[in-house]
């Protein structure tokens, strides 16, 4: 009897540690950090969902890669317009990258730059930088021009004692419970490649 009590205790003591990762679900994560200088301004997570449940011009995009958009997840109301597109090379710190000629001209193809206000989002905020001064060159104003400080995925714990160390649990529209789907739909994804 003594030891089924014990085997309980463990096993509810090891469930909890498999919740720890949601318990900031829900909750706003404190964002100190901006990635890089940009044009316009910064938002959380909760903030840019707010902006665009008040405001029908205002529209999120996502600027991830094609891969993370469908693999990893998007909110259910992004656009997709990719800042960088994968040129087909391994460099010696990753995947070859340049910048997409088109997203400034898809951008005005696709908003109007006098009435609809932008949020840019990445994986955690250092992509959706660039997108925002790649706005501001396609004529957008500083004003309608925001960076989502924390991106989908969030930052990394950075703790070599946790069992979390490296992993993105650290604020973001995903760790924010926020919705978010894998389902592409046709009408906010960038077109296919010909």
């Amino acid at each position: 009897m003594q030891k089924s009590i014990k085997s309980i205790a463990v096993l509810f003591f090891l469930g909890c540690l498999f919740l720890l990762p949601s318990l900031n679900a829900g909750t706003s994560y404190e964002y100190t950090v901006v990635k890089a200088g940009h044009a316009g301004g910064d938002v959380n997570p909760s903030q840019a969902l707010q902006m665009i449940q008040s405001d029908k011009n205002s529209f999120i995009i996502d600027v991830r890669t094609r891969p993370e958009f469908v693999l990893v997840g998007h909110p259910t109301m992004a656009y997709h317009i990719p800042v960088k597109i994968w040129i087909g090379k391994h460099t010696t710190k990753g995947y070859g990258m340049n910048v997409n000629p088109d997203f400034g001209p898809y951008l005005k193809a696709k908003f109007n730059p006098a009435t609809d206000t932008l949020i840019f989002m990445c994986r955690s905020g250092g992509r959706s930088c660039g997108a925002a001064d790649l706005a501001a060159e396609a004529g957008w104003p500083a004003s309608r021009i925001f960076n989502m400080l924390g991106g989908f995925e969030g930052d990394k714990i950075k703790n070599p004692d946790s069992a979390l160390d490296g992993k993105r649990t650290m604020g973001g529209w995903k760790n924010e419970g926020l919705p978010w789907t894998y389902a592409v739909n046709k009408t906010l994804a960038y077109p296919e490649m010909e």
